[in-house]
């Protein structure tokens, strides 16, 4: 708006600079959202032509509106077996007119890499978009925890532990810097031995943290109680 008055001498409102903000935006990306979920069948088709052996999955609802789309490259899959047999799953808000959430799965190949095996979209972050994507990730191969016993019961669910730590913080309203280094101290001990001199050590600087962690389960965020090998995959931000 200011532009325009500078360089032309007018005066445009708030709601007309927005219309033709979007009028711009339209022409710059060829086209509106309810365009580009049109082309989903087409693109998906594509794919398939030219990724053989992909893995591709688009749901709609029964009035014909999108609802959830799952794709796993050819080249994804055939990697997928030389992998670290951990699997970091995570999701994020997508932004936009019709925003929903990203889903995706990844894993740490020999190289220490990030290698992604499937991505997901979904109408929102809940149980059945969840149950949804896992059981589409396991084709190929309330919350997280309520869904991955059926999507993979014989699977053994690890907590992140830097959620966990946000947890920590935000119940305990406390961001230390000595907080989270005896956090992690904790959380990353190898044997129990050590486990138990830290924890009593943490504990003791934060009244009710034992509790709150042991009630989340102490095999599921350290890596001396982790009933199987997490090969130092702590995190899902790797």
């Amino acid at each position: 708006m200011d532009d325009m008055k500078q360089k032309f001498g007018v005066e445009v409102s708030y709601s007309v600079a927005w219309k033709g903000h979007e009028c711009v935006y339209e022409n710059l990306r060829l086209g509106t959202p309810e365009q580009s979920y049109k082309l989903l069948p087409a693109y998906l088709h594509m794919l398939m032509q030219t990724n053989p052996g992909s893995v591709v999955n688009l749901e709609v609802t029964d009035g014909n509106k999108f609802q959830y789309l799952f794709i796993a490259f050819a080249a994804s899959i055939q990697g997928f077996p030389y992998c670290r047999p951990v699997i970091s799953t995570n999701a994020t808000h997508l932004k936009g007119k019709y925003i929903g959430v990203l889903f995706t799965t990844v894993f740490h190949d020999a190289n220490q890499h990030i290698f992604p095996l499937a991505i997901g979209v979904g109408d929102s972050e809940n149980d059945a978009a969840w149950t949804w994507f896992l059981k589409r990730v396991k084709d190929v191969h309330r919350s997280i925890s309520s869904v991955v016993a059926e999507a993979f019961p014989r699977a053994f669910h690890g907590i992140c532990i830097y959620h966990l730590l946000n947890n920590l913080k935000t119940k305990f309203k406390s961001k230390t810097k000595e907080l989270e280094q005896h956090y992690l101290r904790v959380a990353k001990s190898y044997n129990i031995q050590e486990f138990h001199v830290l924890f009593y050590t943490l504990c003791s600087d934060v009244p009710g943290a034992k509790e709150y962690l042991e009630s989340v389960g102490l095999d599921r965020w350290t890596r001396s109680h982790a009933p199987c090998r997490r090969y130092n995959i702590m995190t899902t931000n790797i």
